[in-house]
């Protein structure tokens, strides 16, 4: 892109964010409500996000035949920099744009590309991800939900958790046993599955901070069609790791607001607002913050520009993972230490909002699988070192003793119902 051209873009995609969307507060609510729903309802969600797919901001980099704007990494940096500080209510749609919808445009079929990409980056169609079961959770290869063929497609039965925005998704992606005498990472397929279809039941879970924002999700003999299938049958493990890999570096390369909660520059705002910004620890631990932020920022534009041109940032996608974890713990040891003892009976907004941040915090190093597996990632597979025995790997997974299936977990065999 030239500089010219780039100059172009940032004007127009600054020029409409300010006339389409507020600036961030430090002390806006964020994540979702008590409901389970997100502070701007699901209505609201769709109709900006159509007009920020109108206006050419969404999609940037997807293929211009599938609904995409068909440009480059430069242009969607520009954009991710410039949003960052505006108030986008576009939650409802991060996990479809971020993860099922990069795995359809990777091992989707033709078919499957052009029916759900654009409605999806649109707005018109919400998706989820449905990976993590009760037994299978850092393991995800366990799972035990089954896809059986019937005719032409399959019955789906079985128990998801975990499932970020179900009660409001149309579609999402499903892992399920197609196969369960083959070895536990294979004879798993890969399905789009109707959220609204006969037979899915979902469940809110609540939170330490009070919110609904993760279900559960039940299958009882859904009925999955032909065409729902994602890449080849018995090999969804693949499908598995693009999707997981385009998790990870979402999660961390994610660029924070500077106005969120737990920002270097609202927590530094805040000391000074409660009279501890010359305290020298606080400020020890601002500093930490400061060059801690700027070095994950670094290291997510280096992935997101490397990916864009092509390159596979692979693994590494687990450092950025680990790395945005880690900070969010650190700024929340700092948030606690600038806020000492004022949030007792407080009734400003704005300690209300961090001390709820600091609540939410552990979270982040479970989300997109826990911090001791992006470890064991990094060690195998960035590092080189030895991977642990498997002596499972190439057992029938009916053979297993896994997860519900281990004895004495209250599950039977065939899973959890």
């Amino acid at each position: 892109m030239s500089q010219q051209t780039a100059g172009d873009f940032a004007r127009r995609a600054r020029d409409w964010l300010e006339a389409n969307a507020p600036r961030r507060r430090a002390d806006a609510p964020g994540g979702v409500d008590e409901e389970g729903g997100t502070p701007a309802s699901i209505t609201e969600q769709k109709a900006f996000q159509a007009k920020l797919y109108d206006a050419g901001l969404a999609g940037i980099t997807w293929p211009a035949e599938y609904g995409g704007q068909g440009l480059t990494n430069a242009e969607q940096i520009v954009f991710s920099r410039l949003a960052r500080d505006y108030d986008l209510p576009v939650g409802a749609f991060v996990i479809g744009i971020g993860m099922p919808g990069p795995t359809i445009l990777e091992c989707g079929s033709e078919q499957q590309k052009q029916r759900y990409l654009r409605p999806m980056l649109r707005g018109e169609e919400i998706w989820c991800q449905l990976f993590s079961e009760p037994g299978a959770g850092s393991d995800v290869a366990s799972l035990q939900t089954s896809a059986v063929r019937d005719g032409d497609g399959w019955v789906l039965n079985g128990q998801k958790v975990w499932t970020t925005g179900a009660h409001y998704s149309d579609f999402g992606a499903v892992l399920a046993r197609s196969d369960p005498a083959q070895p536990k990472h294979k004879g798993i397929s890969m399905f789009i599955v109707d959220m609204h279809a006969p037979g899915v039941t979902v469940r809110p879970l609540r939170i330490a901070t009070g919110s609904a924002p993760f279900n559960e999700v039940f299958f009882d003999n859904v009925a999955l069609p032909a065409g729902s299938l994602i890449g080849t049958d018995n090999k969804g493990w693949d499908a598995a790791v693009v999707m997981l890999r385009s998790e990870r570096i979402a999660i961390g390369t994610m660029t924070a607001s500077r106005s969120s909660p737990l920002s270097h520059e609202s927590l530094a705002a805040l000391a000074a607002k409660l009279g501890r910004g010359g305290d020298p620890a606080a400020r020890r631990g601002l500093a930490e913050l400061y060059a801690r932020e700027r070095a994950v920022a670094l290291f997510g534009q280096l992935l997101r520009e490397q990916a864009m041109s092509g390159r596979d940032p692979g693994a590494r996608g687990s450092v950025a993972k680990l790395a945005a974890a880690e900070l969010s713990r650190f700024a929340a040891n700092v948030a606690a230490d600038v806020l000492g003892d004022a949030i007792a009976g407080t009734d400003d907004d704005e300690v209300r909002a961090v001390a709820t941040a600091i609540v939410a915090v552990p979270g982040a190093a479970i989300a997109g699988g826990t911090n001791e597996i992006q470890r064991n990632i990094i060690g195998e597979r960035v590092l080189g070192l030895a991977k642990d025995p498997g002596v499972d790997r190439d057992t029938p997974f009916s053979q297993l003793r896994v997860g519900t299936q281990k004895p004495g977990s209250g599950q039977s065999p065939g899973g959890p119902r």
